[in-house]
């Protein structure tokens, strides 16, 4: 008697713990990425030499508003990967909203918090 083998729907508890394992270090260095920006950004505002030469320099401003754009992005990734372990926590981490389907562990492991598959990413 020959069984039929089902396609995998979920990944094993075995597996979601080697994905949060991945998270939590991205995470851990996104935000420590994160606490350097704001660090930045807080001694920019308050050193007296930056506050003169954000006075008459424009490169100055250009240097604060790369900064926070680069903060904002990390802490969107830091969302992303959070939202990533709630997914892990609920047993439907590495399904693709777009087709149901498991996204390859190969994917996952390059981008952790993604929720499409490349076949759904490509035909966006």
């Amino acid at each position: 008697m020959h069984t039929q083998q089902l396609p995998q729907t979920r990944y094993s508890d075995a597996e979601l713990a080697e994905f949060k394992v991945i998270i939590d270090a991205k995470l851990s260095e996104a935000r420590r990425q994160l606490q350097f920006y704001l660090d930045q950004l807080s001694e920019q505002t308050n050193s007296e030499d930056g506050k003169l030469r954000g006075l008459d320099d424009g490169v100055g401003t250009m240097v604060n508003e790369e900064t926070h754009r680069l903060a904002s992005r990390q802490q969107q990734l830091i969302q992303h990967l959070e939202n990533a372990l709630l997914r892990i926590e609920n047993k439907v981490y590495g399904i693709c909203r777009a087709t149901g389907e498991l996204i390859s562990a190969e994917r996952l492991r390059i981008v952790p918090h993604t929720t499409l598959s490349i076949h759904a990413k490509q035909n966006r």
